[in-house]
């Protein structure tokens, strides 16, 4: 579908959404492993569901969850509030979208996902030694999960971050964006190095996002473009922009007018070390789904459907989703 940038606004904002009519989990992907990393040991890769969370291993992540089974990983559910003793003997701790409440189109859902006690606990877990992967998108989840997200030191951008340039075109939506290495999307970092050449990073597409800036010392390695712009929703809080910002800021003059802001220098991916632990922060989780869009939009492609996540064969989510654990976990360093 060849969208005009007035419909595409209006359309990132439906797709941007978990729960779209158009969208079903496509049940027939298998994930496949060739080499998996983990023979001899077995580390615990929690997924938290205790916190309204959209994406659990239960409910679209279940792809996710077998491919890290694949690996090696013994693979379980968060069914707790975060606490010492439940996060005792696991490894890696996934926190993917939780809410203030299940339904996320209620005003509820905006409220804190986590007590206060819980994000003290998770931060000092991991200062201990513990690897966390938070999973963050755009509002209403960006706003629910701040408090978490504060204590890390990251930036988060809210709303939706858009990309006429850069989008993915096998969706055509500039939400959905591509981050390539022949276009210097992808930074160097272990993660988009992997093991050997085989799980290099190449293409990675994510699916209606936010921007994100790490704390000092991070590394982004989902670069977004300098025609990326953040487009808030609502009244959030705006960021102020630096006249350097502005000055490299290549967004489209439509997107200024309403009233965008640039997301150069920002990122869809960040990871750091904090203490003896390890961290990294996504602004999308769908890359990590396995999506299947049908209907009109999937017509106005041209196709009967479209898929978006590890399902996608001309990507590297998958070995994305790999490489991450396997840095979290120290396979890479």
């Amino acid at each position: 579908m060849k969208f005009t940038l007035a419909s595409s606004l209006l359309l990132v904002t439906v797709i941007a959404l978990p729960v779209r009519a158009e969208q079903v989990e496509d049940s027939t992907f298998v994930p496949k492993v060739a080499k998996p990393a983990f023979i001899d040991r077995h580390p615990v890769v929690m997924i938290d569901r205790a916190h309204n969370n959209y994406f659990t291993m239960d409910q679209h992540y279940r792809a996710f969850a077998s491919l890290l089974t694949q690996d090696g990983l013994r693979v379980v559910p968060g069914v707790q509030r975060f606490s010492a003793p439940l996060l005792k003997n696991c490894e890696v701790l996934v926190v993917a979208d939780a809410l203030g409440s299940k339904d996320f189109k209620f005003r509820a859902a905006r409220a804190p996902a986590f007590l206060p006690i819980e994000c003290d606990v998770v931060l000092d877990w991991v200062k201990q030694g513990g690897s966390l992967l938070l999973i963050v998108d755009h509002e209403p989840f960006a706003v629910a999960m701040q408090d978490l997200v504060s204590r890390f030191g990251v930036d988060m951008g809210i709303g939706y971050t858009l990309d006429t340039r850069r989008l993915d075109p096998e969706i055509g939506n500039p939400g959905c964006l591509l981050f390539s290495r022949d276009k210097d999307l992808l930074g160097d970092h272990p993660i988009t190095r992997g093991r050997n050449k085989s799980e290099r990073i190449n293409r990675v597409a994510t699916f209606s996002g936010q921007s994100l800036r790490g704390p000092p010392g991070s590394v982004g390695f989902l670069v977004l473009s300098p025609s990326a712009a953040d487009f808030i929703v609502g009244t959030e809080p705006r960021r102020p922009i630096d006249p350097e910002t502005q000055r490299k800021s290549q967004m489209d003059e439509d997107l200024k007018a309403r009233g965008a802001l640039p997301a150069v220098g920002r990122f869809q991916g960040v990871a750091f070390t904090l203490g003896k632990g390890r961290v990294v922060v996504l602004g999308e989780g769908a890359m990590f789904g396995t999506q299947k869009v049908i209907g009109k939009d999937a017509h106005g492609m041209g196709k009967d459907y479209l898929l978006m996540g590890l399902n996608r064969p001309d990507l590297d989510n998958a070995q994305l989703a790999l490489n991450i654990v396997h840095w979290l976990t120290r396979v890479l360093n």
